[in-house]
């Protein structure tokens, strides 16, 4: 029972954490911040970022080895800075993909969208460093 309640407690954490980051980055009135969805309705990327954090800081009290914690917590961190990086510096750029910010790679390019591949997969090679005891099982996947 004493690890579902800490897994509850966790839970409630990051709820709790999500919805404080929401209703603080709400009150912002930047429109760097603010997009118009394929329906054509102002929306914002508040939410993201909330997600985000929500999500470290209950994985950050959950139960369970300290490793695999901040290893969760990296891995989230990075993934969001990354995105948040790409949905603000790359707001303007029309290229979307794998395969258009690939090809502006090999032409001597680096769009956000690169930064964020590349960073993102950079988190989670570390991330499964601090999990794994050996280099080689941290960098290669689980089959």
């Amino acid at each position: 029972m004493g690890e579902n309640v800490s897994r509850a407690v966790a839970g409630l954490v990051g709820a709790g954490v999500a919805a404080g980051v929401y209703a603080m980055l709400s009150r912002r009135t930047d429109a760097s911040w603010r997009r118009t969805n394929h329906a054509g309705r102002a929306v914002t990327l508040y939410a993201g970022p909330a997600a985000a954090l929500g999500a470290a800081a209950g994985i950050a009290a959950a139960p369970g080895p300290a490793r695999a914690r901040a290893a969760g917590v990296l891995a989230v961190l990075a993934a969001a800075g990354c995105g948040a990086y790409d949905d603000l510096v790359g707001a303007d750029d029309p290229r979307r993909g794998f395969r258009a910010h690939l090809g502006a790679l090999r032409g001597g390019e680096v769009t956000s969208g690169a930064v964020k591949l590349f960073g993102i997969g950079a988190a989670g090679v570390l991330a499964g460093l601090l999990i794994e005891e050996r280099v080689v099982d941290g960098v290669l996947p689980v089959w």
